[in-house]
């Protein structure tokens, strides 16, 4: 079992930055990609939630969604077991909660952008992006 806790979530004005970070624990000794997803209020619970992107276990690879490349960026530190999100010149649609997930099926083997399911999943850290 790996448990995945996000924070970093807030307000923030439109054009400016957050970084999420999301700390695993539990069996992290074996490799496991990582991906950032995203859900906006109003959606139903337990539905569907958009990819942002994903890293490898070595953090060499990522890959994003067409939407945010170029502005956010995921990394990785695996001394401390943590990835972040760092998300700059945010906009006001991109109000959502915002999950982290593992992949441990995969190991080293992790191809990015394939879409994998994932094993692993965070609570969630609300996002709000103000006009």
């Amino acid at each position: 079992q790996v448990r995945l806790v996000e924070s970093g979530g807030g307000l923030v004005q439109a054009g400016g930055s957050l970084r999420l970070s999301c700390a695993a624990s539990g069996r992290t000794g074996s490799p496991y990609a990582m991906g950032w997803f995203r859900q906006a209020p109003g959606k139903e619970p337990g539905g569907t939630r958009e990819f942002v992107g994903d890293i490898n276990w070595s953090g060499s690879e990522s890959w994003y969604e067409d939407s945010v490349k170029g502005r956010f960026t995921i990394s990785r530190d695996n001394i401390k077991d943590t990835v972040y999100l760092q998300m700059n010149i945010l906009e006001p649609e991109e109000t959502a909660f915002y999950y982290c997930a593992a992949n441990a099926d995969y190991g080293g083997h992790y191809q990015v952008g394939k879409f994998y399911e994932y094993n692993y999943w965070g609570q969630g850290t609300q996002v709000t992006v103000s006009s």
